[in-house]
């Protein structure tokens, strides 16, 4: 199977570094996410023809999928980690087996509130008032480093959150001398609360006094021909590192879409190649969906801080438009959009904030003095398309007064940005974090029109020849088109094939073979078949 161009120009450009990647379908949704410590060597390997024979058929599955992918470069390997397991349950890759239940990496809690804190493990992160320290990548690295933290600060391990006399009793802690044993008043609270604190430093990396410590003991025993102790000593240096290592706290993405790392960073880059005066905090994107001229409908997506703001997903059913006029459908949605907008207004929205802002227009049907409202309005458009779409958006935003809201087009076989009053379009590295979200925004109102082109034409189904049919119901024609896929093959059929059909006798079938008979002259609407459809669901946003 050859790589395609954009795949095989993205693989010359990887990096030499430890990362995650995420493969993609067709439709952007993510399949697969996996790490790596050098993401070049690892990522090529996937389109290498020669290690094809030895790929079992979920691979090749994987591999025939692929169409895209994106990758994150991180600083090291535990992070990678960290961050393949986040990115795992948040987007429930079909592919990936690992990390999609809901257990979480190791976190350190402690309260400082508690009558005698403890060190204690847990993978929830509540709040508690407590401190957590991590997530760790290796749960056995850390329990490790956790028990020399209690030995070196004499911290208690044992169970009870407020041990007593009774407990000191029985605490092996306390009779190995690695606790101070505040629970019988040897140390006041005040002062085994300095050993925890000292604790909390240590974990929070403060660790080069005992890694020295590790280090002169380690060669100590090395010379000694002691090799056993030098050998336990490396590996509670190696887990002090591991533990201890710094890593980046990455944010939880809302919803299974490619999403940034870093959203913030992508709209300050968008700002600046755009010459906009801040950084975007709300863009829409609006996409036409049609085949041949029919179900011509556009979608709204709405993305708010670079990411998907699924409250304000619009989509549209063309009114205007008579055949197949890609120009004509965005003018027209253009049109009744933020003509909406600028009749409803959004008296919650403060003025001044990103996204909103007051503009004295004159609308139609509202009276004049009537429109200075505060407007939820975009600091930024995306169209998807090149410079028709676009010159057809801005007229429509000219005549309704609003050119001071910047436009853009992003065609899709070079990734061009076109630009209101710009004969040049504008290229933008395939790293670019400014092109990825403009891609982001893009491919969702894509995907959001085609489901909803889907959507009616899958309703269509129900509004065929079999409504004709006498007491036929809707199960009953479901399970007919569910058998046999469409009209055309139902009259092909035999009354003992349609007798098989759920909700179908002899007599019933009989009757229906003749009713199709007698209407064999009658065309067929394309919308009755349903070979070849391909359909997803769709989030029950509202219709204009």
């Amino acid at each position: 199977m050859p790589v395609a161009e954009n795949i095989r120009k993205k693989l010359g450009e990887l990096p030499h570094k430890p990362g995650v990647y995420l493969m993609k379908d067709r439709f952007g949704t993510v399949i697969y996410v996996g790490k790596a410590r050098d993401l070049r060597k690892r990522v090529t390997q996937y389109f290498h023809p020669s290690r094809r024979m030895g790929w079992d058929l979920k691979f090749n599955a994987l591999v025939e999928a692929i169409h895209d992918f994106d990758v994150h470069v991180v600083r090291n390997d535990p992070e990678a980690v960290l961050l393949e397991g986040k990115l795992i349950k948040e987007f429930q890759p079909r592919y990936n087996v690992s990390f999609r239940d809901d257990k979480r990496f190791l976190l350190v809690k402690i309260n400082l509130n508690d009558p005698i804190p403890r060190f204690t493990l847990t993978r929830l992160r509540q709040d508690d008032g407590a401190r957590y320290f991590g997530p760790f990548a290796s749960s056995g690295a850390l329990r490790n480093t956790l028990t020399m933290v209690r030995r070196k600060f004499n911290l208690r391990g044992c169970r009870p959150l407020t041990p007593t006399e009774q407990d000191y009793k029985h605490c092996l802690y306390a009779n190995l001398k690695f606790c101070t044993a505040p629970c019988i008043g040897n140390v006041t609270r005040e002062q085994y609360l300095q050993q925890v604190l000292a604790a909390c430093d240590f974990l929070s990396g403060q660790c080069d006094e005992m890694r020295g410590q590790l280090e002169a003991e380690m060669r100590k025993a090395a010379a000694a021909q002691d090799f056993e102790k030098a050998a336990a000593l490396r590996d509670a240096l190696a887990d002090l590192e591991r533990t201890t290592q710094k890593t980046r706290q990455f944010p939880r993405l809302p919803y299974t879409l490619p999403l940034a790392i870093d959203p913030d960073a992508d709209l300050a880059e968008l700002a600046r190649v755009l010459n906009l005066p801040a950084p975007p905090a709300r863009i829409e994107g609006f996409d036409i969906s049609n085949i041949s001229g029919t179900f011509a409908v556009a979608s709204m997506v709405s993305f708010r801080n670079g990411r998907p703001d699924r409250s304000g997903y619009r989509r549209f059913k063309m009114k205007t438009v008579v055949g197949q006029d890609d120009f004509a459908c965005m003018a027209e949605t253009i049109r009744r959009r933020y003509t909406r907008v600028l009749k409803e207004g959004s008296p919650t929205a403060p003025v001044g904030e990103p996204g909103s802002t007051t503009v004295p227009v004159a609308v139609p049907g509202v009276p004049p003095g009537t429109s200075r409202l505060p407007l939820t309005l975009p600091d930024l458009i995306l169209i998807d398309g090149g410079k028709g779409q676009l010159n057809a958006a801005c007229a429509e935003l000219d005549k309704l007064g609003l050119t001071h809201i910047p436009v853009i087009g992003l065609a899709k076989e070079f990734e061009e940005i076109y630009r209101r009053g710009e004969s040049e379009p504008l290229r933008l590295s395939r790293d670019s974090g400014a092109l990825k979200l403009l891609q982001r925004v893009r491919d969702e109102s894509h995907r959001f029109a085609n489901t909803y082109n889907a959507q009616l034409r899958l309703k269509k189904i129900s509004e065929s020849i079999l409504d004709e049919f006498p007491g036929i119901g809707e199960q009953r024609k479901a399970a007919l088109l569910k058998k046999f896929g469409s009209v055309q093959r139902l009259r092909a059929a035999t009354i003992e094939q349609i007798a098989k059909v759920p909700g179908f006798g002899g007599k019933a079938a009989a009757e229906l073979k003749a009713f199709l008979d007698a209407r064999s002259e009658q065309p067929i609407n394309a919308a009755e078949s349903v070979d070849g459809e391909e359909s997803r669901s769709a989030s029950p946003e509202s219709t204009h």
